[in-house]
């Protein structure tokens, strides 16, 4: 690896800043995503990096598309049994591999991990370590994006995934939130800090918002840095986009249990649309009233003009309305049925939901 490196000099002494920054990819299948995401990275303005690729038990052979950029990045490539994503993640931590005989005058190595399917920026890099020497943390992430060249589905998806009107911006803005918590798809993390908290969890599902929690519950800090914003595709159509944010769902109220600190209220706003909606149904073919599903339609409405006005494209606006309800419907009813499950009949995550946890 090469060595990124700041020196500043006063009169009496001398300052090195010194980190390393290890790309961690943990991928399963999806050789074309994978081809891109190396694609976005061997153009970077700041090559002084390593890219760990780890092979999540793949059907496919993955090693080709990787050895196509050996000559233009700096690529280490591991096959293991599947596992998922977080055990796979942390896999790749423990092969995070700088120089050893010129790492221990380095200050820190930075873990960034990033889905297989994302692209990202030539100064990605670049911007990263910029902040670093400008924000203090022991963890970062940025937004997430639709990049000109998705399709109209793909678009409108990521506009529900990243609004004010659905997620409350979380996702994609810095002014959204006050405590950022990063997310896998885009997160950097302090290899010391990651250490210390035991890495990613079991949990296949929101294994990178418990990362997050356990990290500040060891009193390690996060931030949000707003010029590393990462294109990601998502899902590609609205079936699978519907499975993946129930399981989201699901797991809300697992993390709930893990660390009960940091529970918020908004957290179960899905299910109360849900149950609104509903109860909107009921009022109108009962009691032949529409005050509930009038708010829908104001709802929709501002949707809608919001989706119009952030993507200049009224059919993405339109899909944007489908993707937005899909998304709120599904993941209340996952966190709905979760939270029963869990609160109610008092059934043990693993019990619930064995598919989120991986079975040794």
């Amino acid at each position: 690896m090469i060595f990124n490196h700041q020196i500043i000099t006063s009169t009496n002494q001398q300052i090195i800043t010194l980190n390393t920054i290890s790309i961690i990819i943990a991928i399963y299948n999806r050789k074309d995503e994978l081809f891109e995401l190396l694609n976005s990275l061997s153009h970077q303005t700041d090559k002084d990096f390593e890219v760990i690729i780890v092979d999540d038990g793949s059907l496919i052979n993955l090693r080709p598309t990787a050895e196509l950029f050996q000559e233009s990045l700096k690529i280490e490539f591991f096959r293991k049994d599947n596992s998922g994503p977080g055990l796979s993640r942390n896999y790749g931590a423990k092969r995070a591999n700088p120089d050893p005989e010129n790492f221990r005058d380095y200050r820190e190595n930075w873990l960034v991990f990033v889905d297989s399917d994302v692209i990202v920026e030539t100064d990605y890099i670049q911007n990263i370590k910029k902040n670093l020497t400008e924000i203090p943390c022991d963890a970062f992430g940025g937004a997430d994006k639709a990049h000109k060249g998705f399709n109209l589905m793909q678009k409108a998806i990521s506009y529900s995934m990243t609004s004010v009107f659905t997620t409350g911006g979380i996702r994609g803005s810095k002014t959204a939130v006050t405590k950022f918590q990063p997310r896998s798809f885009n997160m950097g993390v302090r290899k010391s800090a990651f250490e210390k908290v035991g890495g990613f969890s079991e949990m296949r599902i929101g294994e990178d918002p418990d990362l997050s929690m356990k990290l500040w519950e060891n009193s390690f800090t996060t931030a949000f840095f707003d010029n590393i914003g990462v294109y990601h595709k998502r899902r590609v159509d609205f079936g699978k986009f519907s499975k993946q944010v129930y399981q989201f769902g699901c797991a809300r109220p697992i993390l709930n249990q893990r660390h009960p600190k940091f529970v918020k209220i908004s957290f179960a706003f899905p299910s109360f649309f849900l149950i609104g909606y509903l109860l909107g149904f009921i009022e109108y073919f009962f009691f032949q009233k529409g005050i509930i599903l009038g708010f829908y339609g104001l709802y929709t409405f501002v949707v809608f003009f919001h989706a119009l006005l952030q993507t200049k494209n009224i059919s993405i606006a339109a899909m944007a309305i489908i993707s937005t309800y899909i998304q709120m419907f599904s993941y209340g009813y996952g966190f709905l049925k979760s939270w029963i499950l869990l609160n109610i009949f008092r059934q043990k995550p693993e019990e619930a939901f064995p598919s989120h946890f991986h079975q040794s």
